[in-house]
């Protein structure tokens, strides 16, 4: 996104009706920051030493949803991932890659979902999360060729998951 500027992220709080506490300032300005959508542990991991509690850091990435400054991107593997949502953008319509291998998640590029203005499933899909599960492609360049899936997902014969 951008580099939105603490007087600028406490302003934007307030004016959602929120205070503008140093934790709070400091998770919304690491969302806006964010080349892709961050975990808890993310937040943590980044905001963790400022002497902020895992639990503040969670409820303020909570409450920023709530009042729709924040958006959760993508629960791939039961990770809750959350990304900047800003007052002009475009409904967020587009499926999320998530790689099985390394844990990113990422926006699917020139990928859109559309729905018929008439669907009955337009209010639907404009609620759901949509999720690609598989290898990012840095992921595929990593793996050797020609050896089949991976060591996780390799089963034998009979389908039995086999040894490592």
């Amino acid at each position: 996104m951008g580099r939105l500027k603490r007087h600028d992220a406490r302003k934007a709080l307030r004016d959602a009706g929120l205070r503008a506490t140093a934790p709070r300032v400091a998770v919304l300005q690491l969302l806006d920051q964010a080349k892709k959508p961050v975990s808890h542990s993310d937040v943590v991991e980044a905001l963790g030493d400022e002497s902020w509690d895992q639990a503040t850091l969670y409820r303020n990435l909570l409450k920023l949803v709530e009042v729709n400054m924040a958006r959760v991107a993508s629960r791939a593997s039961g990770i809750t991932r959350y990304e900047r949502a800003l007052p002009d953008d475009d409904p967020h319509h587009h499926p999320h890659f998530a790689c099985s291998d390394c844990g990113n998640v990422l926006c699917l590029p020139g990928v859109q979902v559309k729905v018929t203005p008439n669907s009955k499933w337009g209010p639907a899909i404009r609620d759901a999360e949509l999720q690609v599960v598989g290898s990012c492609p840095d992921c595929r360049k990593r793996k050797p060729r020609g050896r089949g899936p991976s060591t996780r997902a390799r089963r034998t014969a009979d389908g039995r998951r086999a040894r490592a």
